[in-house]
């Protein structure tokens, strides 16, 4: 049995351990609280933007831009989205489980996937294995702004019109709720202009155009696009402080439990060391008569 100052010692320990968990979930509670609501801000225009580019697009053709056109996919890129710090739970777990499903079940479908990564996590768990990435995307989640999710939805969009890729798809946490996180798989390219069409099969009336169709579609493609990107990176990040708030949780109520436990343990020590203490005493009284 461990000595008394052992498990002393070790109830000091837990107990400033669960200082530092109470503090990382409050620290998480309040960083949940505000990427939430840009999360929800950023929500309704995503939709908007994406029912006024199906109703747009639905009417053209897939030559109307490049990247309506659809062709045989042979190179797949998989952008993942993870974060950069850990203690979350099993956020990045569950996001990196999914993607290696994807790469497992397609290694035969296509010729190649090639995974690009957006947070350290995900990159240093396929680096240690050895997995190819076609890029990562660092420092993102550092002073996160539209501009850095802009400039990935061009990156890609540029390697898709080079032909370097065929399709483009997205994994990242969905948030649902602060206890609650879904790995969420979804094609970026090339763009799907009937995802969310009210009117397909219906009798379309064309609309009128100004300065032209191929403008509009050059302008709202490409915003469309960082948009998306943009709402996933808001996503995960609310997603992230969420998981990180319910893990701390736990473990500050584990540490309780354990605290409760080495209690126990030091009163039957101390009191077993005051019985030895005790019988020892009445033994050499005894001795003495």
């Amino acid at each position: 049995m461990p000595s008394l100052r052992d498990i002393r010692k070790r109830i000091v320990s837990v107990r400033n351990t669960q200082q530092i968990t109470k503090a990382m979930k409050m620290v998480a509670a309040a960083k949940l609280r505000r990427s939430q609501e840009a999360m929800m801000h950023a929500r309704p225009y995503a939709e908007m933007i994406e029912q006024v580019l199906s109703r747009v697009a639905v009417r053209a053709d897939e030559a109307a831009h490049p990247l309506l056109q659809r062709r045989p996919v042979r190179r797949v890129g998989l952008v993942l989205m993870t974060s950069d710090r850990g203690l979350c739970g099993a956020f990045n777990s569950n996001v990196i489980r999914r993607a290696q499903r994807f790469l497992y079940e397609n290694a035969d479908t296509y010729e190649r996937i090639q995974l690009s990564t957006i947070g350290r996590r995900g990159y240093d768990f396929f680096r240690k294995r050895n997995v190819e990435t076609r890029k990562n995307y660092p420092g993102v989640f550092e002073d996160l702004s539209f501009d850095k999710a802009k400039t990935i939805a061009e990156e890609l969009a540029a390697a898709y019109l080079d032909d370097e890729l065929d399709a483009v798809f997205l994994l990242y946490n969905r948030f649902a709720s602060a206890i609650s996180q879904v790995p969420t798989l979804v094609q970026l390219l090339p763009i799907n202009a009937n995802a969310g069409s009210e009117e397909e099969g219906a009798q379309l009336i064309d609309f009128l155009y100004e300065p032209s169709r191929e403008a509009v579609l050059d302008h709202l493609l490409p915003r469309h696009l960082a948009m998306q990107v943009w709402r996933a990176l808001l996503e995960s990040v609310a997603s992230e402080h969420g998981a990180r708030m319910a893990a701390m949780d736990a473990a500050t109520k584990n540490s309780s439990e354990l605290i409760d436990r080495l209690l126990l343990d030091y009163n039957r020590a101390r009191q077993a060391y005051i019985t030895k203490e005790l019988s020892e005493i009445v033994s050499g009284a005894e001795a003495l008569k």
